[in-house]
């Protein structure tokens, strides 16, 4: 009896022993983060504007951290695939998401996610949202939305849209839908991919960010026939909206750095801090326009209010899209 309780003692006093050297390890971790680099899962292919923002940020974050940042592109299945990854990775900052609108579209589109898009993660960082355009390629000789309009109505189920899963597929059907026409939507791996076939004829349009397209709209080898932002693009003022060619279509995509659920609040107050002084860089302000984009700082709490409102925004146009789940 007397060697039961002497061993009781013993492992209660082990047990507080190792909680409170437990308690103290990961605050010594957060202040010294990172101790290693950072993996940024990009879930989409090379290329699009998911990548080439993770890319510009990360390459300054990693700088600044004196740790690199690593990209690491896991395209598929919509965009879930490396979005789950991000949601059973350890909570200790080390793998973070570069997540986008189709974060918040996915929900409404997809009956069974492998997470939970509110209770599985939490925000980082905001960097910046910029407008879709909607372009053509050399396969269908439109100058203007209108004309796009006529060729679709007068040709039902003739045009071919390249889109992607995620972001490109859900604006791409609510275009389809608003505009009232029979067309095709051909998915790919990424928005970069869409855009090649496009240029190539083997689509006939695309509904794409900016930074996707801009390389290709500056050659003149793709066309936009309108911007999907409530105004014109300052970089493109000779482009009319949607709104303007008669048709109410508005789109933008936003891109914002998530983590783990239950990450330590000093990781993601220090992602959050160092990233806002990233972004308030004039060089930031200018590589984002470029590509008519623009920075956006939000704290973690205010990201975490915009997915919530945004999960119910794109349910409904969705639904009054009739977009069917799968």
């Amino acid at each position: 009896m007397k060697w039961t309780l002497a061993t009781s003692v013993a492992l209660m006093l082990a047990s507080l022993s190792g909680a409170h050297a437990q308690g103290r390890a990961p605050a010594a971790t957060d202040a010294n983060y990172p101790v290693r680099p950072v993996r940024l899962i990009v879930p989409q292919a090379p290329g699009g504007s998911n990548d080439i923002f993770a890319r510009f940020i990360g390459q300054q974050l990693g700088d600044r951290l004196g740790k690199q940042i690593v990209v690491d592109n896991r395209a598929g299945a919509e965009g879930m695939i490396g979005t789950e990854l991000v949601a059973r990775a350890a909570p200790d900052g080390y793998t973070l998401l570069m997540a986008s609108t189709a974060f918040v579209m996915n929900p409404a589109v997809i009956k069974k996610l492998p997470y939970d898009p509110v209770k599985d993660f939490d925000w980082a960082a905001m960097l910046g949202r910029g407008p879709v355009v909607i372009t053509v390629g050399p396969s269908l000789p439109v100058n203007s939305l209108k004309e796009l309009l006529a060729v679709g109505k007068g040709k039902p189920n003739y045009i071919t849209m390249a889109s992607a899963g995620g972001f490109m597929h859900f604006v791409s059907a609510m275009f389809k839908s608003q505009a009232g026409i029979d067309a095709t939507i051909a998915l790919y791996k990424g928005g970069a991919p869409a855009l090649f076939d496009v240029l190539g004829g083997h689509a006939h349009m695309a509904i794409a960010t900016i930074v996707t397209a801009a390389p290709h709209l500056r050659t003149g080898k793709l066309k936009a026939v309108a911007a999907g932002s409530a105004k014109r693009i300052p970089t493109m003022p000779d482009l009319p909206t949607a709104i303007e060619s008669g048709l109410q279509y508005e789109a933008s995509i936003w891109w914002a750095w998530a983590t783990t659920a239950g990450t330590p609040a000093a990781v993601i107050n220090k992602l959050n801090t160092e990233v806002a002084a990233i972004l308030k860089l004039p060089e930031t302000a200018k590589r984002f326009s470029l590509e008519a984009a623009e920075v956006e700082i939000r704290t973690p709490a205010e990201i975490r209010e915009m997915i919530k409102t945004d999960l119910v925004k794109w349910a409904k146009v969705a639904n009054d899209a009739n977009m069917p789940k799968h």
